[in-house]
């Protein structure tokens, strides 16, 4: 049976309805901000694109998260139009979709878009989103070249209002079911999949959807693998056992993530108890840094408590999140990200601190962490599941 999920009154009251819905304030704060940025690239129209579930700003400017296909049209001043697909999600698109008109694509979704931008007068579009080769050079023919505004979409979502935190501490609150539910039910003689069953059974009951559940398991005395798995297998879990996961719940678009380590009918191994305190000691040396204007030198000095034990990371030390895969992406000393994003930190941005600490050999590791929020003074957790090196029996 799934557990509660402990909200408070004002987020049980989003989480209860039908389908939440942001404030008329919120979605009028981002369209306002969409047109500061078309107004600073100088494009007229704006098309706002989802294709194959790829992309999150469909759902951003009109809270329909894109399927298929969705093309918005976006103009100060104009009426906004949204294209989709298929047939039959038409229906729910409509009563989802907010201040837009939307109309089925008829399998020709993009001829539809640019006879639309036409009959607009159109004549310099901008792009956000995924949207396929050789759509783009069909605008093009009509248009112009595209200019690119993905970049500044990102740069939109970094800092998160105070409606999208609520939703992502409900994600988060949702994605905390699975770790409870791997604690209280993963036992020897199960399959990867079957972990990753645990965690849809524990928050699929209060609506969360699966954005991803991760698993590293591999043999205390013997390691074989460092990080966690993007595809689950048939291995069965085995006395000994080490578990490594990460696991994110959307609650709509928005998600949480946490990072959990487990030992398997047994106590960690020396190796294993030190790549674990050595994870929390980073996770804790890293959380001590943020805060508005944190540096990223400030960020990945903090983290050096890792190459200080002997070992490295694998996955990223930290990333953006919540919209995103998003800055700052950041590494460890031993193991960089790329050069350092010329930024610092700004209160409201939701980050992921998520040290997987490993071997230099690369056959042992462990991962902890979770999504935080930066405030002006320093960070805050957005999730409640307990911190420590847990034993399933």
């Amino acid at each position: 049976m799934p557990g509660p999920l402990n909200l408070d009154a004002r987020l049980a009251a989003i989480h209860a309805a039908e389908y939440p819905r942001f404030s008329d304030a919120e979605m009028a704060r981002r369209r306002a901000a969409l047109a500061r940025v078309m107004e600073q690239a100088e494009v007229d129209h704006l098309l706002m694109c989802g294709e194959q579930r790829a992309g999150t700003g469909v759902a951003w400017l009109t809270s329909w998260p894109s399927t298929v296909e969705a093309y918005a049209i976006v103009a100060p001043g104009e009426p906004q139009v949204m294209y989709v697909e298929w047939y039959n999600h038409w229906p729910l698109a409509r009563k989802l979709a907010r201040d837009t008109e939307v109309r089925w694509g008829e399998h020709r979704g993009i001829d539809k878009t640019i006879a639309d931008l036409k009959a607009r007068g159109a004549k310099r579009i901008g792009l956000m989103g995924a949207l396929g080769l050789s759509k783009c050079r069909k605008l093009e023919a009509h248009f112009g070249p595209l200019v690119d505004l993905n970049r500044e979409y990102v740069r939109l979502r970094l800092v998160k209002s105070r409606e999208e935190i609520d939703w992502m501490r409900i994600a988060a609150a949702l994605t905390d079911l699975a770790i409870e539910g791997l604690r209280r039910e993963a036992r020897p003689g199960m399959t990867e999949h079957e972990l990753g069953a645990i965690c849809e059974s524990a928050y699929h009951p209060h609506g969360g959807v699966t954005y991803i559940h991760y698993f590293l398991v591999t043999p205390m005395a013997a390691p074989e693998y460092c990080v966690p798995r993007q595809f689950a297998s048939s291995r069965k879990l085995r006395p000994g056992d080490v578990i490594a996961t990460e696991i994110t719940a959307q609650f709509f678009d928005y998600p949480g993530q946490i990072l959990r380590t487990f030992t398997v009918a047994a106590e960690a191994t020396p190796l294993f108890r030190k790549l674990y305190e050595t994870a929390e000691a980073a996770f804790d040396a890293v959380t001590r840094v943020i805060r508005h204007g944190t540096r990223m030198q400030e960020i990945i000095d903090a983290a050096r408590v890792i190459e200080d034990a002997g070992f490295s990371v694998y996955d990223d030390l930290m990333h953006g999140f919540g919209g995103g895969y998003f800055p700052p992406v950041l590494g460890s000393k031993s193991r960089p990200a790329g050069p350092l994003p010329e930024m610092t930190l700004e209160a409201g941005m939701t980050c992921v601190v998520q040290p997987n600490v490993i071997t230099p050999d690369q056959k042992a590791g462990v991962q902890v962490g979770e999504l935080v929020l930066v405030t002006e003074t320093g960070f805050e957790r957005l999730h409640r599941a307990e911190r420590g090196l847990f034993r399933v029996r």
